[in-house]
């Protein structure tokens, strides 16, 4: 095989269950299909559920307790940051990105940032803001909605959402064609159907749904039954003393509304549609690759920054430890390799960046903590848990555990995945699971202390 081509798709806030071939209620024959072909990780996790510490960590290999960056913050990676994408241009590809990185704040005219994104290893760019950041961010995806006097609509919309409860369902003012999802998908399947170079191709696809609001254009808005959505997740009572932490903060706020009858269903449609609009849009890039003769020698890679809760255990959103916020997809198709791999072991969504790397004929020789996949695309063990953080807070899982510690190091979700794989029940603070949570907290200190950042010897 010569130099393969690689496509890098990304979507923002998909569940690991929101692909039809990991659950029964999403239609996604493309990403089945790339399933199919490929290997699919089922348990993969994000390294931390909230998009701007995810992307950082996914971009560089580095952990939040290794860069600093817990939540969303005013956090912009800097110009010459190793990354593995501007690994995989030295390497002599020709690099692009349409979408959202969120790798800088979401503030004034992103088309002024082309300069960063190429310091970063990205030649071609068209990058937008999320769907709530578009409402008060440029791009040329916003200029565009300026010229066909859409913009306006999009942002009384996004406010009028906000302002009456912010899980409000209803489709988007933006006709179909001009919706965020589809101009991520139809700029990208353009580039490639023109693409002339010499240089291999790295494409970067970077959607911004299904990530809220819940504003899925017709017709998908309306593919799916409500009542055919599965159940939220409920919880066991819960009301022995134990430790807090960030998770139950949220049940305090606007991350735990109080759901009326037929809003959780009608959320999870639309969240569906969104889900199959996307898949959708990956089709047509499919095709395009097929198109100019590329499948046998392109690697295909999809995941996504992390997940949303749609109502399990009464949250909506993200920032949580529970598999709702917390597990993504992870898929890999390498031309040539074996297809239809189901592999079990644990993964996080950030050893993607060394796993490209490695296929494009590369290594990356720079301190970062991500594991390349390569070694698990036959069906072989990857890791033997996962780490994820957020606020100062940590999370481990395995096969059998999830634990997760508040900021003080007190242990305040604990789950038996074996025989409670929907967490509906906290073992955290009862006496007789004290000597797995010891064990479980122990790991975790030696995981943090592995991955902390060294300063360069002098």
């Amino acid at each position: 095989m010569s130099t393969p081509n690689i496509l890098f798709l990304m979507t923002d806030q998909q569940r690991w269950d929101a692909m039809g071939v990991s659950g029964d209620w999403v239609n996604t024959p493309n990403l089945d299909r790339i399933a199919a072909e490929g290997v699919r990780f089922t348990q993969c996790i994000t390294t931390t559920p909230v998009c701007v510490p995810a992307r950082l960590t996914l971009a560089t290999g580095n952990y939040p307790h290794s860069n600093g960056v817990w939540t969303h913050q005013n956090h912009t990676m800097p110009a010459d940051a190793n990354n593995w994408m501007g690994e995989i241009r030295k390497l002599g590809y020709r690099t692009s990105l349409f979408g959202k990185t969120h790798l800088h704040p979401h503030v004034g005219d992103l088309r002024e940032k082309e300069d960063l994104m190429h310091a970063w290893g990205l030649d071609d760019v068209d990058e937008i803001g999320g769907p709530r950041a578009s409402a008060r961010v440029l791009s040329h995806m916003t200029a565009m909605w300026d010229d066909k006097g859409l913009l306006d609509a999009y942002r009384a919309d996004v406010k009028a959402r906000f302002a009456n409860k912010p899980y409000v369902v209803r489709a988007s003012v933006l006709p179909l064609e001009d919706y965020y999802d589809v101009y991520v998908g139809q700029k990208a399947k353009h580039y490639l159907e023109s693409y002339n170079r010499d240089e291999p191709w790295f494409c970067w696809v970077s959607f911004g749904g299904p990530h809220e609001p819940w504003d899925t254009p017709e017709p998908y808005a309306s593919m799916y039954d409500p009542e055919s959505m599965p159940g939220a997740v409920a919880d066991e009572p819960d009301e022995r003393p134990r430790p807090r932490g960030f998770a139950d903060h949220l049940r305090e706020g606007r991350n735990c509304p109080s759901f009326e009858e037929g809003e959780i269903g009608a959320m999870r449609a639309n969240y569906a549609g969104n889900v199959t609009l996307i898949d959708s849009q990956i089709g047509e890039i499919l095709k395009v690759i097929e198109a100019r003769g590329e499948m046998d020698n392109t690697v295909i890679a999809f995941t996504s920054d992390h997940g949303e809760m749609n109502g399990d255990h009464g949250l909506i959103y993200k920032m949580n430890f529970y598999d709702g916020s917390l597990r993504v997809p992870l898929i890999v198709r390498v031309p040539g390799g074996k297809g239809g791999i189901v592999n079990d072991s644990l993964a996080e969504n950030s050893d993607l960046g060394p796993t490209l790397v490695e296929l494009a004929g590369g290594a990356l020789d720079y301190q970062q903590f991500a594991r390349s996949l390569t070694s698990a695309l036959e069906g072989g063990n990857h890791r033997e848990d996962g780490l994820s953080e957020i606020m100062g807070e940590f999370m481990l899982m395995n096969d059998d555990w999830k634990i997760a510690i508040n900021q003080e190091g007190f242990t305040y979700l604990l789950f038996d995945k074996k025989n409670d794989p929907l967490e509906s029940r906290n073992l955290a603070g009862l006496a007789e699971y004290q000597s797995d949570a010891d064990a479980l907290r122990l790991r975790i200190l030696e995981r943090v202390s592995q991955s902390q950042a060294r300063a360069p010897a002098s």
